[in-house]
């Protein structure tokens, strides 16, 4: 019995490594809606390994107990198969993940036929009971596995029902009136651009999307998309009606070092300067181009309102967003009519928002630094309905802003997030840690920008979510 509960104890480590880094950290699986089933079935599996991990761990199953314990474990490989099929049909596992699963199914092969050949016989042939057991420690190990494959069960659980309950609601498509478009893509598996495509999808209009792995990508959007890695691969031949440049590595991540700054530069500018060696040869010009944009393009510039007539300053993100911008605006000489839009921190499910609401749902929420700086955000679905308009709007062009007309200060985030919450928001992350951790990216988190959408206020747009309690109830609302 010992082997086997060292084996169950090797399952649970590699179990652990595999939802942390590959589910949580790689793919973040809980926020893909495409994963919904698959998360479904690791809610069911990791309910019943925490009953084998304690049932094991505490207990001799002996007579007709053993059935019910062998019910268990045939229903876990059953619906362990099923994952094998469900994750190959929603998305393409990295090589580290496949790997992992096979040791992981090699693993159970050896434990449950372990048991099966020398243990159960044995239990079978007792009366029937359940009879408790302690292997000291490795029994309590064994109950703390049991304990946290429990609470990811619980938490896939709860993901699943989420996005479920994302999926039903009928939200109203901006895409649907537009006539049927020909679309080009860049960066359209993020935040942004996943939702974008999924709408485009859904309103019936044909999408062709650059990706570093078309493969995934396709499998991502169920072959309703082309995916192509190199614009060599992309026909002068090729007719669009549009073009929506979003792609570009995440700004916050790993500290801005030379080298960091770089590959941030080069994932936009590089891109769009690609995008441009393409357009040169094509046959076709597209209409439009819409290029993202950040605010960051302003600098971080305390509570000074800023309009899209404001300046740049002598900051990395600023000269990051306006030398993106202006190979961008390389376009207009092909014809193009070149619309910017210059983001705000985007708001919906996925993305930063759940990040920032997860210490005010621990009840540890609260400012960071002195919670004076100005966040300037909007909804994802207001960033869609805007390059719905820019799409089929000649009127449309040049800088935008897009955030939402009330900017607030961190420090009201804080009190609005943890009054819909009903939790506390006492607690104070000091500006010294973030910008010691942090280094300049820190400035992102403890520095603000009050932004106005003074253009698109102008031009008629109102806002699906004008104010920050409209927004975070959605984002809470949809939790629930």
């Amino acid at each position: 019995m010992q082997i086997i509960l060292y084996l169950l104890l090797l399952q649970g480590l590699m179990g652990a490594f595999d939802t942390i880094y590959h589910h949580e950290l790689t793919v973040a699986l809980p926020g893909k809606k495409a994963a919904q089933r698959e998360l479904r079935l690791h809610a069911i599996r990791s309910s019943l390994y925490a009953l084998v991990f304690a049932g094991l761990a505490w207990f001799e199953w002996h007579g007709l107990w053993l059935w019910g314990l062998a019910s268990l474990i045939l229903i876990e490989i059953v619906l362990t198969l099923c994952d094998f099929v469900e994750e190959d049909k929603s998305r393409l596992l990295p090589a580290t993940e496949r790997v992992t699963h096979t040791i992981l199914a090699m693993n159970g092969g050896v434990l449950f036929g372990h048991w099966a050949i020398s243990v159960a016989p044995i239990w079978a042939s007792q009366s029937t009971s359940l009879q408790l057991v302690h292997y000291g420690l490795l029994s309590w190990v064994l109950s703390l596995f049991a304990l946290g494959v429990g609470l990811s069960g619980i938490r896939d659980g709860f993901a699943s029902f989420k996005l479920y309950k994302e999926a039903k609601i009928m939200s109203s498509n901006p895409f649907l009136s537009l006539s049927q478009q020909r679309i080009l893509i860049t960066g359209g598996t993020g935040f942004i651009g996943a939702a974008l495509c999924e709408q485009l999808l859904d309103a019936g209009h044909s999408l062709c999307l650059l990706s570093r792995n078309p493969q995934a990508t396709t499998i991502q959007f169920q072959s309703k998309v082309r995916a192509f890695a190199l614009w060599e691969d992309l026909s002068a031949k090729e007719e669009f009606d549009a073009i929506i440049n979003l792609a570009g590595s995440p700004v916050a991540g790993p500290r801005w070092s030379d080298a960091r700054k770089k590959a941030l530069l080069a994932s936009r500018i590089g891109t769009t300067e690609a995008l441009l060696g393409w357009l040169a040869k094509a046959n076709h010009k597209p209409k439009v181009l819409i290029n993202g944009s950040a605010i960051g393009y302003y600098g971080c510039r305390g509570d000074e309102p800023l309009d899209e007539n404001a300046g740049t300053q002598n900051e990395f993100m600023s000269q990051l967003c306006s030398e993106w911008e202006a190979a961008a605006c390389k376009a207009e000489a092909f014809g193009l009519r070149v619309v910017r839009l210059r983001l705000g921190l985007v708001f919906g499910p996925g993305g930063a928002l759940p990040k920032l609401l997860l210490p005010f749902y621990l009840g540890l929420g609260g400012r960071m630094g002195d919670g004076l700086q100005v966040v300037s955000w909007i909804h994802r679905d207001d960033v869609l309905a805007v390059i719905a308009q820019a799409i089929c709007n000649p009127q449309l062009s040049g800088a935008y802003n897009l955030s939402a007309p009330e900017a607030v200060s961190q420090a009201q985030f804080a009190k609005t997030a943890a009054g819909l919450l009903r939790r506390p928001h006492f607690f104070t992350t000091p500006a010294w840690l973030i910008n010691t951790l942090a280094g300049e990216m820190g400035a992102l988190f403890t520095k603000g920008q009050r932004v106005t959408p003074k253009r698109l206020l102008d031009a008629g747009y109102r806002f699906k979510y004008p104010d920050l309690q409209s927004a975070l109830q959605a984002q809470i609302k949809g939790c629930h």
